[in-house]
């Protein structure tokens, strides 16, 4: 996957828009972060993951999902985006996105 392909994804969801985030291209809805690209241009951080879901994740796909220091205490991880498969990110870019979007667009969306 490439920066412009998870935007897409990113983009299918109500509300989203590419801002940015620390200087880096990003996906916020309502300007709340959900994604953004580091800026190696090819790690995709994924905030709002769950330490345990973090953990099984880079425990099921070690070659996608990965952790540095500076993250291990947020509950985020790193996703390898020439690793990725588009359905991985889409579902949890819809997972990240109703964690944080106004409720009334996590309602329309339901309907």
């Amino acid at each position: 996957m490439t920066w412009d392909e998870a935007v897409q994804l990113g983009l299918r969801l109500p509300g989203v828009e590419v801002t940015t985030s620390w200087g880096t291209p990003a996906l916020k809805v309502a300007g709340k972060l959900m994604a953004r690209l580091k800026e190696d241009g090819q790690t995709l951080v994924l905030v709002r993951i769950g330490f345990d879901q973090r953990e099984l994740l880079m425990e099921v796909e070690p070659e996608v999902f990965f952790l540095t220091p500076h993250y291990q205490d947020y509950p985020s991880v790193l996703m390898r985006l020439g690793a990725a498969q588009p359905a991985m990110l889409e579902g949890l870019l819809e997972q990240i996105w109703r964690e944080v979007a106004p409720r009334r667009l996590v309602k329309a969306r339901e309907a």
